[in-house]
């Protein structure tokens, strides 16, 4: 793939998003190109994006409130890669996603582990609110419009159970937060309520307000609910969270400090908004305050102050996201040892050498310890990824002398015959992995760059492209609880 002329190279890449109130699946093509020219080193970037196939929009099955129902979530998925006619072995990348109040029940990890190997080895098994938001905004439109605009643009996903907020600006994350507003915090059955979420029963607990399973959906005590959460997230937009609103928040406060311009709602609540589907029918499906709660949104003065932009998806953004916007591909020029990969979930812990190699190295056994600490404390083997980050410029002695230093450390880790796995924020991972070998380092080697990780992720690297490439998703395994 060094040449000019060579075929774009593809890949099939896969997002399942298991939501509060529905499940749905997308299928996509990436092609990838060699952009460098031929007489520079090979820089393998995704250039195009292709959905090939978006599943109909699947009801969430849950065996009982607290459980979800991981056999028929497996039949869902099976069936669907059918009729786009793939297999999970044809599956290189993407991501299975579990959003919302889902995300708290009570096996939510043990399913995603679960899928992660069932469905197609590829697939990572990331939660947790902030990437939720992340992921949407991705897939709505609105990360590329902040880049386009200029602006703070603000995508609000809502589904079911949970509002995640992401700000952008030129595509870079000023912030998030996620509240406790969806459609599906009451339910109605037959024309009466039918459940009231605990986030709502504190709302209305601390604003002496009385609901009551039973009670007719026209109640005003229900516009009250949807009229409050409208007005908590203008403030929360904001950045002016009053004691009453602490109820709605889950996690930390919103944590971006620049003027927001624009707003782009996302999720199912926005599908009742702006009607992308073509399966009219389907809102009726679900029994809940999903419609009055957009009404309560586009009525909201404070909202309205803002500009509004219509999302390119509605309810597919976060499956959008997770199935075209999670990959990344590393350098062409890396070392890995490929009958170890795929290898996932791999926490990565960051060292920075300060742009001091002979510092650096004096610190390197230190850093290595802590990193055992933080992510194998009950010494049981868990290995990790080292993203070493800010190295000077090196000579050849230099890389000795760093290589030298990694097969001293490495062998310090409870299970030192592990994979040595290595992120480098420099072009230097083929040379480093290539002096490793020929320094006879007994353990097997994966060694790429140009990928862009932070102290805390964690990440999948899929199996060697014939490009020589690895694709490369990095994500957050956190679980939040009701």
């Amino acid at each position: 793939m060094g040449g000019s002329n060579r075929e774009p190279e593809t890949m099939i890449s896969a997002g399942i998003d298991i939501g509060t109130s529905t499940t749905k699946l997308i299928i996509s093509r990436f092609s990838l190109m060699n952009v460098a020219g031929t007489t520079h080193v090979p820089k393998i970037e995704i250039v195009d994006k292709e959905v090939l196939y978006k599943s109909p929009i699947f009801r969430t099955p849950l065996t009982n409130p607290s459980t979800i129902n991981v056999v028929e979530i497996e039949k869902i998925v099976r069936s669907e890669y059918a009729k786009a006619g793939i297999v999970a072995s044809q599956i290189a990348t993407g991501a299975v996603i579990i959003t919302g109040e889902t995300a708290t029940k009570q096996n939510a990890s043990e399913m995603l582990h679960y899928l992660s190997g069932e469905v197609g080895d590829f697939l990572v098994a990331t939660a947790g609110p902030d990437l939720e938001g992340i992921i949407a905004a991705k897939g709505s439109g609105a990360y590329d419009y902040s880049s386009r605009s200029g602006k703070v643009i603000a995508n609000i996903d809502i589904g079911g159970g949970t509002a995640n907020i992401a700000v952008y600006k030129d595509k870079v994350l000023l912030g998030t937060c996620t509240l406790h507003i969806g459609g599906r915090l009451i339910e109605f059955h037959e024309g009466k309520v039918n459940s009231i979420s605990p986030p709502v029963q504190k709302l209305l607990t601390g604003q002496n307000v009385l609901l009551h399973v039973g009670d007719n959906p026209e109640s005003r005590n229900i516009k009250f609910v949807t009229d409050f959460m409208a007005e908590s997230l203008g403030r929360i937009l904001k950045n002016d969270v009053q004691e009453k609103d602490e109820v709605l928040l889950l996690g930390h406060h919103p944590n971006w400090h620049e003027k927001i311009d624009t707003l782009v709602f996302s999720g199912g609540i926005s599908e009742c908004m702006y009607n992308h589907e073509p399966d009219k029918g389907q809102k009726s499906n679900y029994d809940d305050i999903g419609v009055q709660l957009a009404k309560a949104l586009q009525r909201n003065e404070a909202l309205q102050s803002y500009s509004w932009l219509e999302p390119v998806e509605t309810v597919r953004a976060t499956v959008l996201g997770a199935g075209t916007q999670t990959t990344e591909i590393s350098g062409a020029t890396i070392q890995v040892a490929s009958d170890e990969l795929p290898l996932k979930n791999i926490p990565v812990y960051n060292y920075a050498f300060g742009e001091n190699l002979q510092t650096g190295l004096e610190n390197f056994e230190i850093a290595v310890k802590n990193a055992i600490d933080i992510y194998d404390a009950a010494r049981e083997g868990q290995n990790f990824a080292l993203y070493i980050s800010e190295l000077p410029y090196m000579g050849f002695r230099d890389i000795q002398k760093l290589a030298a230093a990694i097969i001293q450390v490495m062998e310090q880790r409870p299970d030192p015959d592990q994979p040595i796995v290595l992120i480098l924020q420099t072009d230097h991972a083929k040379v480093l992995g290539q002096t490793l070998i020929a320094m006879q380092v007994r353990q097997s080697v994966i060694c790429i760059d140009q990928i862009t990780v932070e102290h805390g992720d964690y990440m999948d690297i899929g199996r060697a492209l014939e490009s020589g490439v690895v694709p490369v998703v990095v994500k957050t395994l956190t679980f939040h609880s009701s």
